[in-house]
């Protein structure tokens, strides 16, 4: 049964993921499209720009849209998708939720120890490079086009650039950067 599927594979995919949900995003792309076939390539990119651009954490929102898709695309009706998105929503921070309740009682107790702070900053390490996986897992075709010279993949590596030296550089508010991204996408791509 799918919502059983779904409850074990978030609920893994919560316990497993550290650093948020930035680095949640490989995996979950990973498990809902390769390892199940939920969904297609285009429907994950498509529902990961949906998860970024509605308020809340990332990982939650990708997880509850994940479970929606998964659901719908399986056959059944919107009820029953919106159920399949409450248990991917729930299953991703059910045991993240009880760890954390647990670990910070421990830190607590042990913040000055020196193993402590060596596992923190081994931490620190394996989240950028988690979150570097799901930036280059999604540098597919769908997202920017074909390599050659054609529009959209100039295009798409123009705005690419243009954002990042922005965001980087100039400090410029993420808000102001997905819209003018949203209006050059919709002027070149339309």
């Amino acid at each position: 049964m799918i919502f059983l599927e779904l409850f074990y594979t978030f609920l893994l995919i919560g316990l497993f993921t550290f650093g948020g949900g930035y680095s949640m995003v490989a995996l979950i792309q990973d498990e809902v499209v390769s390892h199940h076939g939920w969904m297609s390539a285009q429907e994950f990119t498509d529902l990961l720009a949906i998860s970024q651009t509605t308020p809340g954490p990332i990982g939650i929102n990708t997880a509850t849209y994940a479970g929606y898709t998964a659901v719908a695309n399986a056959g059944y009706p919107p009820a029953a998708a919106v159920a399949g998105s409450l248990v991917a929503s729930m299953a991703v921070i059910l045991l993240p939720v009880a760890l954390m309740l647990l670990l910070c009682r421990y830190l607590a107790h042990h913040a000055d120890n020196p193993r402590i702070a060596a596992i923190m900053r081994l931490l620190r390490m394996v989240v950028v490079g988690l979150i570097a996986a799901a930036a280059l897992q999604l540098l597919t075709a769908d997202t920017f086009g074909h390599p050659g010279f054609n529009l959209h993949f100039v295009a798409s590596l123009a705005i690419f650039a243009a954002v990042f030296l922005a965001a980087y550089r100039y400090k410029a508010s993420p808000i102001l950067l997905i819209l003018l991204s949203g209006a050059a996408g919709w002027l070149l791509y339309r």
